[in-house]
C-alpha cells in the first residue's frame, strides 16, 4: 500500500507538505501545479487514507496534539524562508510520529482559543512578555523558538548569534578587511515593543573590542531586499559621494562626508538584505567582491544562484523546528519539567561574494 513517503518521493515535495495537500490545507503556500502533482501521484499509486483502529477506552483523538503558533501572518510566513523552515521542521516531526497538529498564527482573531487543550505548544518567533505568559497558560509544556527566553521559567531554542557574527567578522578580517559595515533590520512584537537583535549587539561588541566601531557603518531598516537596497545606497552615497542610480539630472550627486571612509566589506543580518545590497553595489557601478565584500545570514536557496553567489551563515532553521518538536513531545513523558535554554550553531558557507581586500 502506498504511503505519504512514497508520494513525497515521486512528487518531489516533503512528507508534511503531502499530508497537508491531501488534507486540503489552504494555508500551505505551494503553487497549484504542485498540489495537482501530489493529487495525481496519490491517485496513480492508489493511495488511501488509513483509519487507525482505536481502543474503545480511549477517545477518538490522537494520543498527542501539538500546537504551533507563528508570530506573524500566513502571508508574511510565505515570504520568510527562515520561519517557514522552522515550521516545516516541526510538522515533519509530527507526521513521522503520528502527532496531531493544531496550527495558528498570532494574527488570527481567536488564536488562543484555537490552541486550547493541546498537549504541547511550540511558539515560533518574537513574543512580548505578556504574549508569552498568555501562551504559557494554555499548556504547561511550551517551548519558544527564535526568542530570548529571559524569563527563568521559559524554555527556548535560539541561534548562537554571538558566535555566528564573530565567525563572519573574523573571516572578513582574515581576508584583510578592517572597515566592515553592518546592515540590519528592526523587529517589533505585536504590542509594539522593539526586539533586541543579538546580531547587532554582537557586531558592536566585536568592533569596539578592536577599536574599529564607526557609528556611520551601522544602518538598520527592515528585513527585506528593498530595505537592503536602500541601506546600501545610503552607505555608499555618504561615504563615496557617488552618483545615485537612475537619472543623473534628477538625482544629482550625494555630498560626501569628508571624514567617512568607504567600508571594504559589509555584514548583512539576513540574506534578503544582502540581495538588496548586492543590487545597489552593482547599480552604483561597483563590483562584489572586488570593491566591496558581502556576507549574509540564513543561507536561503537563492544564495547559490545570486551573482556572485553569496557567502552567508547557514542558520539551522529546519533543525530548530525538529528539535523544538522533539523536546515538547519528550517532555510529555516526564514527571517534572525543567526549563531549558538551547543555542544552536550556525555554519559559514563560503562563496564568491567575499574576497581578499584589494590594496590600493
Amino acid at each position: 500500500m502506498a504511503t505519504l513517503k512514497d508520494i513525497a518521493v515521486q512528487s518531489g515535495v516533503s512528507v508534511s507538505a503531502v499530508s497537508r495537500i491531501l488534507n486540503h490545507d489552504a494555508t500551505l503556500g505551494v503553487p497549484p501545479e504542485t498540489r495537482q502533482r501530489v493529487f495525481d501521484t496519490a491517485k496513480k499509486l492508489g493511495y488511501h487514507k488509513v483509519r487507525r483502529k482505536t481502543n474503545k477506552k480511549k477517545t477518538d483523538r490522537h494520543a498527542f496534539t501539538m500546537g504551533i503558533i507563528q508570530w506573524f501572518s500566513a502571508q508574511e510566513e510565505l515570504q520568510d524562508h527562515y520561519y517557514l523552515q522552522i515550521r516545516q521542521g516541526i510538522e515533519d516531526f509530527c507526521v513521522r510520529h503520528s502527532i496531531e497538529i493544531r496550527r495558528a498564527f498570532q494574527t488570527d482573531t481567536d488564536h488562543l482559543r484555537d490552541l486550547e487543550k493541546v498537549d504541547g505548544l511550540v511558539c515560533i518567533g518574537k513574543f512580548s512578555d505578556k504574549e508569552a505568559a498568555a501562551l504559557s497558560r494554555l499548556c504547561s509544556n511550551v517551548i519558544f523558538i527564535d526568542m530570548h527566553g529571559n524569563a527563568p521559567d521559559l524554555s527556548a531554542i535560539t541561534l548562537d548569534f554571538e558566535g555566528a557574527v564573530r565567525t563572519a567578522l573574523h573571516y572578513l578580517e582574515s581576508l584583510g578587511h578592517e572597515q566592515i559595515a553592518y546592515l540590519g533590520g528592526k523587529e517589533f512584537t505585536a504590542d509594539g515593543s522593539q526586539v533586541t537583535d543579538e546580531r547587532r549587539e554582537a557586531y558592536i561588541r566585536e568592533r569596539k573590542e578592536k577599536g574599529l566601531f564607526r557609528e556611520e557603518y551601522l544602518l538598520e531598516g527592515i528585513y527585506s531586499s528593498a530595505s537592503g537596497y536602500e541601506l546600501m545606497k545610503e552607505l555608499l552615497s555618504h561615504t563615496r559621494g557617488l552618483e545615485k542610480p537612475g537619472d543623473p539630472e534628477e538625482n544629482g550627486r550625494e555630498e560626501k562626508d569628508e571624514n567617512a571612509v568607504l567600508p571594504t566589506a559589509v555584514f548583512c543580518a539576513s540574506d534578503n538584505i544582502a540581495f538588496g545590497a548586492l543590487k545597489a553595489v552593482h547599480d552604483y557601478g561597483l563590483k562584489v567582491p572586488e570593491d566591496i565584500s558581502l556576507i549574509g545570514f540564513d543561507d536561503v536557496e537563492m544564495c547559490a544562484y545570486s551573482s556572485p553567489p553569496l557567502t552567508t551563515l547557514r542558520a539551522p532553521a529546519y533543525a530548530m523546528g525538529q528539535q523544538g518538536a522533539n523536546l515538547v513531545f519528550t517532555a510529555s513523558n516526564l514527571s517534572s519539567k525543567t526549563p531549558m535554554k538551547i543555542r544552536m550553531s550556525c555554519r559559514l558557507v563560503k562563496r564568491e561574494s567575499a574576497g581578499v581586500r584589494k590594496r590600493h
